[in-house]
């Protein structure tokens, strides 16, 4: 799979499928979304940040490289101190890649130790990439294997990721993210919810690639699940200003995380879809990360925030969004999270 990332920073175990989807509009994909067909099966076309949107995610960048930093110190850490030294890191495409190459450096920077970093597909309602987990158990023990992402919503991928490993013997469900405000994993960096500036945007600091795609016509029985190369977008390419941003505040011994917040995030999430009457709780993405995705790729209803965020720098590229895109703003007092977005039902598109 071609990319913008350097393959010694990462080996994507995706098929390159360049060419071959047209990306459908937002509203178009929701409705299709809503009425049964898989969200695997089509791609968005990409959000095109407005110069205002990209000076919020420059500051934002400038803002929240330390804690970013600090999350990865910590959590490189806790994978040291769980796992042992041999470990291969396998991310999570696409939010866990600029996760995995940055552990991958800090791993480095601080162990000196050159881990081996792969990337694979996990799709909610389709499961893991077997192919792609094979290709990885033919050249490295199981036990080795360190699943990570970006960061923690409501923990579904992390249901995912449960069932799908019982299919590969010693392979173990845990995942390492920077941020889980849902108390979900202890293999977390922090968990308070915050912005980690790779999850303000798509594929410009993801190495140039989309989501992952998974389609029968396409993807094959002994295909790797798929991805699209946005070359046009090269000149935009921010993937590496990220990452060094990040590496520049690199530290050995990096501040200890918040504590785990008191209760589930599930549950908060299973509330608030209560509240609002929300049968479908896939409709439901609390934390700065799935909020700012509904606002880049869905067809969002509300965002919800607590009334003392309202200037938080955190939440500043949301509620830009949010202003771009015509999305109300409610205040409603969340516990775990800074931010949940709210995707509108398919009968109010």
């Amino acid at each position: 799979m071609k990319s913008s990332y350097h393959q010694n920073d990462v080996i994507l175990l995706l098929k390159d499928i360049t060419g071959l989807v047209e990306p459908q509009p937002t509203e178009e994909r929701e409705r299709l979304i809503q009425s049964g067909t898989h969200y695997c099966e089509m791609l968005p076309i990409e959000y095109v940040p407005t110069e205002t949107y990209m000076n919020i995610y420059n500051e934002a960048l400038t803002y929240f490289a330390k804690p970013t930093a600090d999350a990865v110190g910590n959590l490189a850490q806790k994978i040291i101190e769980n796992k042992g030294t041999e470990i291969v890191l396998v991310s999570l495409a696409r939010a866990g890649i600029p996760i995995g190459i940055l552990l991958k450096r800090y791993i480095r920077f601080k162990y000196h130790l050159d881990v081996t970093h792969y990337s694979i597909s996990i799709i909610r309602g389709r499961g893991i990439d077997k192919n792609a987990m094979n290709y990885i158990l033919k050249r490295h023990r199981p036990e080795s294997i360190v699943f990570v992402d970006g960061w923690v919503g409501k923990g579904a991928i992390y249901n995912v990721l449960k069932e799908a490993v019982k299919d590969f013997k010693g392979v173990s469900p845990d995942i390492a993210v920077a941020s889980d405000p849902a108390n979900i994993t202890d293999l977390c960096g922090t968990h308070e919810d915050i912005l980690i500036p790779s999850s303000c945007l798509n594929a410009t600091v993801s190495g140039l690639i989309s989501r992952t795609f998974l389609r029968s016509d396409i993807i094959g029985e002994n295909d790797f699940h798929g991805a699209v190369y946005y070359g046009e977008l090269k000149d935009r390419d921010l993937s590496y200003q990220f990452i060094n941003a990040i590496e520049e505040h690199f530290t050995l011994h990096p501040p200890e995380s918040h504590l785990a917040p008191i209760g589930s995030g599930r549950d908060e999430t299973a509330a608030i879809a209560r509240h609002f009457g929300i049968d479908n709780i896939h409709l439901v993405k609390p934390g700065i990360g799935e909020t700012t995705r509904v606002l880049l790729r869905r067809v969002p209803h509300k965002i919800l925030i607590q009334k003392s965020d309202e200037n938080a720098p955190q939440l500043m590229p949301i509620l830009r969004l949010a202003q771009e895109k015509n999305v109300p703003v409610e205040y409603y007092p969340l516990n775990h999270y800074r931010a949940c977005g709210i995707i509108k039902k398919s009968a109010d598109l």
